[in-house]
């Protein structure tokens, strides 16, 4: 089962409240465990839609694995009986739509002590697709986020994309995430890995030493024992809440990269080739096999003399590659070189990555979460609160009244792996990941432009409303 819109009750004293959510991970949208909280919120009740987005779903045991097509057809058709239009005026298409976290805190704060639901407006941040801006006004004692935005709607493969670009909405649950989690990545960078096990390999090796080739032998009859051997990948987080909408999301595009590379999935860009598609004539050896993870890049953190206006530059990502040798143990460790095809493969994936951003959720979710906790970090390294003389403390949690649900954790990965044998032995194709340090990035990357101001200048907030153009 998976969580589409959560309404939880719980008591202030002698007043009901409920807070409504839309949860709706990019590749993997995992069901929700309602859970009580003790205190003043809680998720006890909830509406659950059941199964999938991307063609794949997460079981009881927290086992990755695809999806039927049931299960795909009864989450679209659930998200579109509970997915709201949005509001007059958050339909157009912008480049700079601003939302104050004042204010959009104050709107929480209101629709929790009033019992109302929180609309899609509030859940999708008026539409926000990217967060390019950040500007501070001590004079409205307000943080304000600003970037390009639309309407959205449910796309066919069950998520939640701009009406015309097709890329996911920024979701309030990442935003309470990121701001929460800067302390833990102050520590150690934000992650997720998918990895073998070392009994796999070991496995595996055993098996290919068995295995007798010759005229009429096809590696394809081979695969299934081969994955069999291999079993499943285990997956680790770190820095992130395990059980989080944010956890999902790592997890998915570090999932859907794997298969783009490993040639499980087909490429929907023409010009992007599986990287087994690229080494299958080529040199191979089983001992030594590439690993690509996604790392959050940037150009520069442009930022006023006074620190009170800040622009994010540059994609956002960056596909990293390295080499791993597979010692006699079945562990792996990395060998600081990088094979050719491996680089090139993983240049055309950040090359491709805007258009992959459009046609797969999976990867627009990814940015839009590099974008948060890099905003996060910003506002907790430069002490922009302070600046502005204003306290999130309700998105940021010090108050302890705001939850977020919780998820089913995802352990493990169902034999996800391809197989080509080269000139010099089998190429196995398995290990992945994605890696967010955006302390490291806000220390490096910093930048004066003093031109970043007059875009503060022409933003400034109206005195009550969340959003505006």
């Amino acid at each position: 089962m998976v969580c589409g819109r959560i309404v939880d009750w719980a008591r202030r004293g002698s007043t009901k409240w409920r807070i409504a959510a839309m949860m709706v991970p990019s590749l993997i949208l995992l069901a929700a465990d309602c859970r009580p909280v003790m205190g003043q919120f809680g998720f006890g009740f909830g509406t659950r839609i059941g199964g999938v987005v991307g063609g794949v779903s997460v079981d009881a045991d927290g086992v990755v694995r695809t999806a039927t097509l049931e299960e795909q057809s009864g989450v679209l058709e659930a998200l579109r009986k509970s997915v709201g239009q949005p509001s007059a005026g958050l339909e157009a298409k912008t480049e700079l739509r601003m939302v104050s976290l004042r204010n959009l805190q104050a709107e929480v704060a209101s629709a929790m002590a009033e019992g109302r639901d929180l609309s899609e407006d509030v859940l999708f941040l008026a539409g926000l697709q990217r967060i390019e801006y950040v500007f501070v006004y001590p004079e409205q004692q307000d943080i304000v986020i600003a970037g390009p935005a639309e309407g959205w709607r449910v796309r066919e493969d069950a998520t939640v994309v701009g009406q015309t670009s097709g890329k996911p909405v920024i979701q309030l649950e990442d935003l309470i995430t990121a701001l929460r989690a800067t302390s833990e990545t102050r520590q150690v960078p934000m992650s997720v890995s998918i990895d073998p096990t070392p009994e796999g390999e070991l496995n595996l090796r055993k098996l290919l030493s068995q295995v007798r080739t010759g005229p009429g032998f096809d590696p394809a009859r081979l695969e299934p024992a081969m994955r069999e051997a291999f079993g499943p990948q285990q997956v680790s987080l770190t820095s992130v809440p395990k059980d989080s909408r944010m956890a999902s999301t790592l997890v998915a595009a570090d999932y859907r990269m794997k298969r783009l590379a490993m040639n499980l999935e087909e490429s929907p860009i023409a010009d992007l080739p599986s990287y087994m598609e690229m080494v299958r004539n080529g040199g191979a050896s089983l001992n030594t096999q590439p690993r690509w993870w996604i790392a959050c890049d940037y150009d520069a953190l442009s930022h006023s003399q006074d620190m009170l206006a800040w622009k994010l530059t540059g994609s956002g990502i960056k596909a990293m590659t390295e080499d791993e040798i597979i010692a006699a143990s079945g562990q792996r460790r990395q060998t600081g070189q990088t094979n050719k095809a491996a680089q090139k493969w993983a240049d055309m994936f950040t090359q491709k990555f805007d258009e992959l951003s459009a046609l797969n959720a999976a990867f627009g979710d990814l940015r839009n979460v590099m974008d948060l906790n890099v905003v996060a970090t910003l506002i907790k390294a430069h002490d922009l609160e302070g600046l502005a003389g204003c306290q999130l403390d309700l998105l940021c949690g010090n108050s302890g009244e705001l939850e977020t649900p919780a998820r089913k954790i995802p352990s493990q990965i169902t034999p996800e792996c391809s197989f080509v044998r080269g000139r010099a032995g089998w190429v196995v194709s398995a290990s992945g990941g994605v890696e967010i340090n955006p302390w490291k990035l806000v220390a490096e990357k910093a930048r004066l432009d003093g031109s970043v101001q007059l875009v503060r200048s022409k933003a400034a907030p109206p005195s009550d409303a969340w959003w505006w153009n």
